[in-house]
């Protein structure tokens, strides 16, 4: 973004991206209700999960045991640091999902130093199933008493991690309509795998100026990416272009 933009001009932008954001949000929550029972626990793990009607599979074998070596990988070690056995069957049976926007840390740099801001990308979303938000997990963390509660919040984000892995098709479903997931780490969780899903739009900082500026005026160490209009134009249709494709086979110009 350019070192010009002032705070006068960044609300005009931060207008525009609230508006976007919230159209994109309902469209993608209206996508995950329909997808959600493809993404359940069952689909991928079968009889390794409690209330599951489905028989023993080969491959739900081999799901739980992707799940059993990440599970010992991340839960023994910080910030969990829980050591407590991963014991089928799993309890989650037909869970719904949940968004929550993505925040991070940003150190906007002042005269005085760095100044550590909390940033919003508001077109990027963690993907979890209900209940158990990265916000809800540090609470988790935070607690002085562990066991079962934490060891079911790092089960589900790896739950949600294999089912998206072991299930591409649904996630090509979600990636042709302007949603690809991707799978991210966070410096407060470790190495524990945590599942995305960003809308095709670019979001963006401006100057550390003017973060530090809005920060101010608003008395609150917090911030909010805008929309990068210009990537809106770019926006493509999956079917459309491989159509297009796919007539410039058989004409260089097809109507």
């Amino acid at each position: 973004m350019s070192g010009s933009d002032t705070v006068k001009s960044l609300l005009v932008r931060r207008k525009l991206t609230r508006a976007i954001a919230d159209a994109v949000r309902v469209q993608l929550t209206d996508h995950l209700t329909v997808l959600t029972p493809l993404l359940w626990p069952q689909t991928v793990f079968g009889d390794h999960v409690q209330g599951t009607q489905r028989e023993p599979s080969h491959k739900a074998d081999l799901a739980f045991k992707e799940l059993q070596a990440l599970y010992d990988a991340v839960a023994p070690v910080k910030p969990f640091n829980l050591r407590r056995e991963l014991t089928p069957p799993l309890t989650f049976v037909n869970p719904n999902l949940e968004l929550t926007p993505l925040d991070y840390t940003y150190a906007a740099e002042t005269a005085g130093g760095p100044k550590h801001i909390t940033v919003r990308s508001p077109l990027t979303w963690t993907l979890t199933y209900e209940g158990f938000s990265p916000a809800r997990l540090q609470e988790a963390i935070d607690q002085k008493v562990r066991g079962d509660e934490l060891q079911r919040f790092i089960l589900s984000y790896l739950l949600i991690h294999l089912v998206t892995k072991h299930r591409p098709g649904v996630m090509k479903i979600l990636q042709g309509l302007h949603f690809p997931s991707i799978t991210s780490q966070a410096p407060e969780f470790g190495d524990l795998p945590l599942t995305r899903i960003a809308f095709e739009i670019t979001t963006e900082r401006p100057s550390d100026t003017v973060i530090v500026e809005s920060a101010e005026l608003t008395g609150v160490d917090a911030f909010e990416e805008v929309v990068k209009a210009d990537d809106i134009p770019l926006l493509r249709d999956p079917t459309r272009e491989r159509l297009l494709d796919i007539a410039r086979q058989y004409s260089p110009q097809p109507a």
